[in-house]
């Protein structure tokens, strides 16, 4: 008996590494935050934006810790520079790992996109890029209240589905 107990914590304790569980203990309520941006200055700025928000904060270096810190957390929000870790936005590995978790799952993340070439809030570019909102550099400043807005919207347009679903015992 004794040694099947040593057995399963040597078990338990070679599969677990803290390491690739961020986010263990989140408080009650706790909203948390991926941040993939290359550029430190352009990093803190956005972070001390989602920090006043009362957002707990990870900010990868790599797209391989990025993926491996959405393999085991669903974050409330994700910001995305289109050019993280790469030189091609469209092989952008964070942004095409996101658009093909399924349904369920993807309207669970609110990810704002940081570009140099689309507008701010504009619509179509999210939509072409399958993001929630679109952040230009130039407004890196506003982060705060532009992430602040667009989850409001996103809330009150999404606000009868996740209601539905809800209902339906499936949220």
């Amino acid at each position: 008996m004794e040694s099947q107990e040593i057995l399963m914590n040597e078990g338990v304790s070679e599969g677990y590494d803290a390491a690739d569980r961020l986010f263990d203990f989140v408080g009650e309520g706790g909203a948390t935050a991926l941040v993939c941006e290359s550029d430190p200055a352009v990093r803190e700025k956005i972070s001390d934006s989602l920090k006043n928000l009362d957002y707990q904060i990870t900010s990868p270096e790599k797209t391989k810790e990025a993926l491996k810190a959405m393999r085991f957390h669903v974050f409330d929000v994700v910001v995305v520079n289109e050019l993280f870790d790469t030189t091609n936005p469209e092989a952008n590995e964070v942004l095409q790992y996101l658009e093909n978790l399924n349904m369920t799952t993807r309207r669970r993340f609110f990810v704002a996109l940081v570009s140099e070439k689309y507008r701010t809030m504009d619509n179509m570019a999210a939509f072409n890029r399958s993001v929630n909102l679109v952040i230009n550099l130039k407004s890196i400043e506003d982060t705060g209240k532009i992430i602040k807005q667009g989850l409001a919207e996103n809330k009150a347009f999404y606000h009868i589905f996740q209601e539905t679903l809800q209902k339906m015992g499936k949220a």
